[in-house]
């Protein structure tokens, strides 16, 4: 059987992360080889990168047509910007979910998703197209998170919280639970810092820090 190619859009910290995840996915069968990193940055093109050669986005249509893109970058606009640029190139996507991931079968997953090891999903649960679970997370019973949301690692989705576009929860950060007639809304591009305690709705573009959380004060 051959291997699903996967080339990962970058070439930072998270994206030699997002490479191993994909490797390591092959520990009970061998799924995936990860064939290259796609970076913008035209110095890295023709060098190795963890023993993968790195190059541009045309040279991946080019060399490795048939490669599914796994996007290896955080931040939820830059992140929806290369999803944009892939997808006019004429590549699709992998979802990848490592084997070290516990979560029940009423979940529905967008396509480019990535959910790293450590993870609990338990029941109910949307994610959108392109959402990132960074390590040892845990996300409760309908939680709804709209498309290129991002959890960093050790963050933790209480029940009935629903994320709407680019939100970026912070590593440790918390949100505590909604109810089924009035969930918890984190609005579109909504930031939660590091450490922080959500516990009450957050608008849409708010940077949110503290425990409980507050709106960052600019200036």
């Amino acid at each position: 059987m051959s291997l699903r190619q996967i080339a990962v859009y970058g070439a930072g910290g998270f994206a030699r992360e997002t490479a191993w995840l994909v490797q390591s996915c092959n520990v009970y069968e061998d799924l995936y080889r990860v064939v290259c990193f796609i970076d913008d940055d035209p110095a890295t093109h023709g060098t190795l990168i963890n023993g993968v050669p790195s190059m541009s986005l045309q040279a991946t249509c080019q060399q490795f047509p048939e490669a599914a893109v796994v996007i290896g970058v955080g931040a939820p606009l830059t992140r929806q910007k290369i999803a944009e640029k892939v997808a006019a190139a004429g590549l699709y996507f992998a979802t990848i979910v490592h084997p070290k991931t516990e979560m029940s079968e009423w979940i529905e997953i967008g396509e480019g998703t990535v959910i790293c090891a450590g993870n609990i999903l338990t029941t109910n649960i949307v994610l959108g197209q392109q959402v990132q679970i960074n390590l040892d997370c845990t996300v409760g019973h309908d939680v709804v998170m709209g498309d290129y949301t991002t959890l960093a690692p050790g963050a933790h989705i209480s029940g009935w919280v629903h994320f709407g576009k680019r939100v970026y929860v912070g590593t440790g950060a918390v949100v505590l639970q909604g109810m089924q007639d009035a969930p918890l809304t984190i609005g579109d591009d909504a930031v939660i810092g590091a450490g922080a305690v959500v516990t009450k709705p957050v608008p849409p573009g708010v940077t949110m820090v503290g425990i409980p959380a507050k709106p960052l004060q600019k200036g």
